[in-house]
C-alpha cells in the first residue's frame, strides 16, 4: 500500500487526526470535540492539557480500527496546534495546572522596570503602551506572581504542540515555527531571546529561565520517535518519526499554497487572520512581529482579528436558536442555514456597519465592538450580514497594512477555516477585497500543511516546494461582483476606516464609567 502521513491538528474546540496520501488527499479523519475551555473567573480561559492527549489517543485508536490499511502505512506524523496556549509541566511531562489558552484575558502586574536611559529610548520609539500591554498579557508573569509554587515546580513551559510532542517522543523538543505567543522568543532571529542584548524586550518582559524552555528544532526536522509508551497508548508503531511542523495558522498558510507576499491566506476560524509568506522580516503592525513560517527561514506577516469568526458562534448563541435547531434537524452545518440569512440581506446590510473588535488588539488597545446605522427596517439577517462584512473590512485593512510594509500588492487570496465552507461568506470576501478567492479542496488546511512538512521531513519529497506542488489542490473559485465591489469600496473608505478614530474617545469614557474592561 502507498505510504500515508498522519497529521494531528489540535484546535480550540476539537482535535482532528487526519490521514493523507502523498498527493494531499484526505484518506481518513477522526474529529473529537471537547469544550473549548473552563472559566473559573470572568475572562479566564483554561483547559486541562490531558484532554488534548486523551483525544489524540482516542482519535488514533479510532483511525486504526476504521482504516487499518492506511494506519499501518504511516511514514511519519506531524503535530500542529493552537497558538499562545501554554502548559506548565514537571520533569516527567505531567501538567502542574490547567493550560491557560489564547482566549484568556487575565492580566499580570508589570515585570519590567527600565532604567532612565531605556525609558528615553522607549519613549522616543513610542512603544511604552505596547510594552505595558504585552507584559501584562504574559501568562508566565501571572503564574509567577499568583502561583509561585507552580512556577517553582515547572521544569518546562510548553506550547500545546510541545506538550503533545513530548508525550509522543519523550523529548522536550519543539518546532521553531510553533513559538508564537507571550514568550521570550526573538522573532527576527527565530531563536530564544537573549536578555543581555540592549533591545531584547521579549526576554525582559517575559523573564523565563532558559532551562524551562524546550530545545528548538527547524520545521521539517525530526523531533523524535514514537516511544514504546506512546505506541501502547495510541496504537502508533514505536519508532515512527515525529516531524517538527508549526502553528495551526502557519500550517494552514502552507496548506493553501501561499508561498510569497503577492498571495495571502485568509483564515475564517475562531480568530480571523490574513497572513502571507515573506523572505524577510516585516511588521504590518508596528511592534507586532512577523511569526516564524513553517517553511524554514521564512516569515509569516499577519494581522489578526482576535475574536474573528468566533462572532458567528456568538451570533448563533444569542440570536439564531431557530437556525441552529433547523441545522441539527437537517444534520447540516449551521452556517448552511445561516447562508439563507445572507441571501435575504443586500450588500451593505441596509446601512448597518460593524466594527468587529469584540476583543481589543495591539493596534486598537481601547477598542470595543460597534454596530452603527440601525433603523426600523433592520432584522436578524441584516445584523448577520453586517458582522460578516465588518470582519471582511477588518481583514481588508490588514491586507493594506501588509502591502504597505512589503511594498508588494497582494494579487490573489486563498481561504480556509470553518466559515470558508459558506459560499456566501466567500463571495462577500471576494467582493470586499475585489480579488479572486480560491478555496482549498479540503477544509483541513492546517492538517494538510503539517502533512506537507512531514512528507518532506521523512524524505518522500526532496524539497518543500515539491511537496506543496504535489499536495495542494484548489476547489471552488470566487470572482468579485462589480456592483457589490463599488458598494463595499465606498462603505469601507467613507465609513469603516473612520469608525475607530471617531469612536475611540467614547470607548475610554465607557471604560472609566463602567469599569469594563479592567
Amino acid at each position: 500500500m502507498q505510504k500515508t502521513i498522519l497529521s494531528v491538528d489540535c484546535g480550540t474546540q476539537s482535535l482532528r487526526a487526519v490521514l493523507f496520501s502523498l498527493t494531499g488527499e484526505v484518506l481518513a479523519i477522526e474529529k473529537i470535540r471537547f469544550e473549548p475551555y473552563v472559566s473559573e473567573k470572568p475572562g479566564w480561559a483554561e483547559q486541562d492539557p490531558e484532554i488534548y492527549w486523551e483525544t489524540l489517543i482516542t482519535a488514533c485508536k479510532k483511525l486504526k480500527r476504521s482504516h487499518p490499511g492506511y494506519f499501518n502505512a504511516i511514514a511519519g506524523i506531524g503535530v500542529t496546534t493552537i497558538r499562545d496556549s501554554m502548559v506548565n509541566v514537571d520533569e516527567n511531562g505531567n501538567p502542574l495546572r490547567k493550560a491557560i489558552i489564547w482566549l484568556d484575558q487575565r492580566k499580570a502586574a508589570p515585570v519590567y522596570y527600565p532604567g532612565l536611559g531605556m525609558k528615553i529610548v522607549i519613549k522616543a520609539i513610542g512603544i511604552g503602551d505596547s510594552l505595558n500591554k504585552a507584559q501584562r498579557d504574559g501568562k508566565c508573569n501571572w503564574i509567577k506572581q499568583n502561583e509561585p509554587e507552580i512556577w517553582a515546580k515547572t521544569d518546562k513551559y510548553l506550547q500545546v504542540s510541545g506538550f503533545l510532542n513530548y508525550r509522543l517522543t519523550g523529548n522536550f523538543n519543539e518546532s521553531v515555527a510553533s513559538q508564537i505567543g507571550h514568550i521570550p522568543f526573538d522573532y527576527k532571529k527565530q531563536k530564544w531571546g537573549n536578555a543581555k542584548e540592549l533591545v531584547a524586550f521579549s526576554s525582559k518582559i517575559y523573564p523565563i529561565e532558559k532551562s524551562k524552555l524546550p530545545e528548538l528544532i527547524r520545521p521539517g526536522e525530526t523531533i523524535g520517535k514514537i516511544t514504546d509508551v506512546a505506541a501502547g497508548a495510541t496504537g502508533l508503531p514505536a519508532g515512527l518519526p515525529v516531524i517538527a511542523c508549526g502553528s495551526d495558522r502557519g500550517c494552514s498558510t502552507v496548506g493553501v499554497g501561499v508561498l510569497s507576499v503577492d498571495m495571502a491566506s485568509l483564515s475564517f476560524g475562531t480568530a480571523a487572520t490574513i497572513q502571507t509568506t515573506s523572505n524577510v522580516y516585516l511588521e504590518p503592525i508596528r511592534f507586532m512581529p512577523s511569526y516564524p513560517a513553517v517553511l524554514p527561514g521564512k516569515f509569516n506577516p499577519e494581522v489578526e482579528i482576535y475574536r474573528g469568526f468566533w462572532m458567528i458562534s456568538w451570533f448563533i448563541k444569542e440570536f439564531a436558536h431557530n437556525e441552529a435547531a433547523e441545522a441539527a434537524k437537517r444534520n447540516i452545518p449551521v452556517e448552511e442555514v445561516l447562508d439563507e440569512l445572507l441571501k435575504q440581506s443586500p450588500p451593505g446590510s441596509m446601512g448597518l456597519v460593524v466594527q468587529p473588535f469584540w476583543s481589543p488588539g495591539l493596534s486598537e488597545p481601547a477598542a470595543k465592538g460597534a454596530i452603527i446605522g440601525f433603523g426600523d427596517v433592520h432584522k436578524k439577517q441584516h445584523i448577520y450580514r453586517a458582522i460578516i462584512e465588518g470582519l471582511a473590512f477588518a481583514l481588508l485593512e490588514g491586507k493594506e497594512k501588509i502591502e504597505r510594509v512589503s511594498k508588494r500588492k497582494i494579487r490573489k487570496i486563498a481561504i480556509s477555516g470553518g466559515a470558508s465552507q459558506s459560499d456566501e461568506i466567500c463571495q462577500i470576501a471576494a467582493d470586499v477585497f475585489n480579488l479572486t478567492l480560491v478555496r482549498s479542496s479540503t477544509v483541513e488546511t492546517s492538517a494538510l500543511g503539517a502533512a506537507i512538512i512531514t512528507a518532506k521531513g521523512v524524505g518522500e519529497y526532496a524539497t518543500f516546494h515539491e511537496a506543496i506542488e504535489n499536495m495542494v489542490h484548489y476547489g471552488k473559485e470566487f470572482k468579485p461582483n462589480k456592483n457589490n465591489v463599488e458598494i463595499y469600496k465606498q462603505l469601507y473608505k467613507n465609513v469603516y476606516k473612520k469608525m475607530y478614530k471617531k469612536l475611540e474617545p467614547f470607548y475610554h469614557e465607557i471604560r472609566k464609567i463602567t469599569g469594563y474592561p479592567k
